[in-house]
């Protein structure tokens, strides 16, 4: 099989959309049972297992520009960063860091009104994605929507920087045991779905830290709020390092599973873009 050819920004576009769409719409029960379980509230009060499609709209709307930007981003700097290949795993982690932030600036929005609708964060009044983020901009004004971007930016990165590195060396080691150049998308999603599981469990702290700081509905204007260290300080003081692991399980397997799901439809897309 011959080499494959970098995708264009439009392709990237596209198929960053397909895959992040098709991810978040399959996945969205774990992750609602995931980011009950790291509510401070507790599982059963933040809805267990009950109405797992709740915040499911802001999701439709945010995903497939976010994982669009975020792929155009990576794929675009993967090609032209100035950094020699036998450095390869700095680069993808440098292009998949920046196209982390790019995103969040899309994702963060939807991430805050999804949160709390899993949560049943503002009861009877937001019965819907819409209604919720009606209430954000009451409460909080437009900062509301980018409450816990600097804790999703300090969980992404480190995911991103463990995830996509280990995604194209597991790729480039099957490709060459297999002898197959470009590795077909299933066989791509194995890859994806080994380095998503494992960079989610090792940055699970990370992602409870962010789900607190989305759930908290103190308004920062009127009182200061504590700093991100002083956060992950006070759960593992008050609660222990259990805390720090909640929803380590479903988040692993979401993340795994969404992985094989993510990565597998974006290199599915692309090749069909680039044959046509």
């Amino acid at each position: 099989m011959g080499v494959q050819n970098a995708p264009t920004f439009y392709q990237s576009l596209a198929a960053g959309g397909m895959a992040g769409t098709a991810v978040d719409l399959l996945f969205f029960p774990i992750d609602t049972v995931k980011t009950r379980l790291q509510s401070s509230q507790g599982f059963i009060k933040a809805g267990g297992f009950r109405g797992v499609y709740k915040g499911v709209g802001s999701v439709v709307v945010g995903s497939a520009p976010g994982a669009a930007i975020f792929f155009c981003t990576y794929d675009t700097l993967k090609h032209t960063l100035p950094i020699p290949t036998h450095y390869a795993p700095f680069t993808h982690m440098i292009a998949a860091s920046v196209g982390e932030v790019a995103a969040c600036l899309i994702r963060v929005p939807t991430e805050v009104i999804k949160t709390r609708m899993q949560t049943s964060t503002y009861g009877n009044l937001g019965k819907s994605s819409f209604a919720a983020a009606k209430l954000v901009l009451e409460k909080e004004g437009l900062r509301g929507f980018y409450r816990g971007f600097g804790s999703t930016i300090m969980r992404e990165i480190p995911f991103t920087s463990l995830q996509f590195p280990m995604y194209e060396f597991f790729k480039l080691q099957l490709s060459d045991a297999l002898d197959k150049k470009p590795l077909p998308a299933y066989e791509a999603a194995v890859c994806g779905s080994v380095s998503g599981g494992i960079a989610a469990a090792f940055t699970t702290p990370l992602d409870v830290l962010k789900t607190r700081v989305m759930l908290d509905l103190r308004n920062p204007a009127h009182q200061q709020l504590p700093s991100l260290p002083a956060r992950f300080r006070q759960i593992y003081v008050t609660e222990g390092v259990k805390a720090l692991f909640a929803g380590v399980v479903p988040r692993t397997l979401w993340i795994s599973a969404g992985g094989a799901v993510f990565l597998g439809v974006y290199e599915w897309a692309v090749g069909t873009l680039l044959a046509t």
